[in-house]
């Protein structure tokens, strides 16, 4: 299975002109491919899924019965380091949103849970792709089918304490001020169109004289959530 796969991706690197979203077709395939081999025959696999509450991850896998499993985030095949990546504001926001999450550069797998990295597993060496202009040998298989049973045995756990609800509207409540409401006052601002600016200025004149953007987004997103 990684032999085929590592394959493929070759076949593509071979050609010069490949883009990160060239692959996705070929890492979609690989875990389909092992979700089908282990009875998991429902999963499906979506490939740049509707934006989420915390952005657009490059995967969203089902388990077939209408509950998401995980996100997988690709970075292109000329990403030697996933630690930049990692510490990177768009991973620390999917890290805290979604409990199930891989980050790849198609030859090495990180596997996320609650935000904590639990797994990490290398099957290929990227410059044999680059430099040498072969098909890799295969590494690390049995622990990367580990992960990989890791992610697709994950079940999000159920919210029936107020504790737990109080934590999942955090992260959502967090997203809603940072990426949505402030990003919205900015654009705004700048000229275009829309509703939250004007939200803004009413507060300013009635309620808050003083409140600046930012105790605006976090007051909102708090009313919202």
């Amino acid at each position: 299975m990684i032999k085929k796969y590592l394959k493929q991706i070759a076949d593509i690197t071979s050609c010069g002109d490949a883009r990160e979203e060239s692959f996705y077709a070929t890492l979609s395939d690989l875990f389909q491919k092992w979700a089908e081999e282990h009875r998991k025959t429902k999963t499906h696999i979506t490939t740049l899924p509707k934006q989420t509450e915390a952005g657009n991850p490059d995967f969203r896998v089902w388990d077939g019965k209408q509950h998401i499993v995980g996100y997988i985030e690709a970075k292109t095949l000329t990403l030697k380091n996933l630690d930049a990546i990692e510490n990177s504001e768009q991973l620390k926001r999917y890290r805290h949103t979604f409990p199930n999450l891989i980050l790849t550069n198609f030859t090495e797998f990180r596997l996320y849970r609650n935000g904590e990295l639990i797994k990490t597993v290398q099957i290929a060496r990227p410059y044999i792709f680059e430099k040498l202009k072969t098909i890799p040998p295969v590494e690390n298989e049995d622990a990367f089918f580990n992960l990989l049973e890791k992610f697709y045995s994950f079940s999000l756990p159920k919210v029936n304490t107020a504790k737990n609800l109080a934590t999942e509207l955090a992260k959502r409540t967090r997203f809603l001020r940072d990426e949505i409401i402030t990003e919205e006052i900015k654009e705004e601002e700048s000229g275009k169109s829309g509703a939250i600016l004007g939200f803004f200025h009413a507060f300013q004149k009635y309620l808050i004289q003083g409140i600046t953007h930012k105790e605006f987004a976090d007051l909102f997103s708090q009313t919202i959530t």
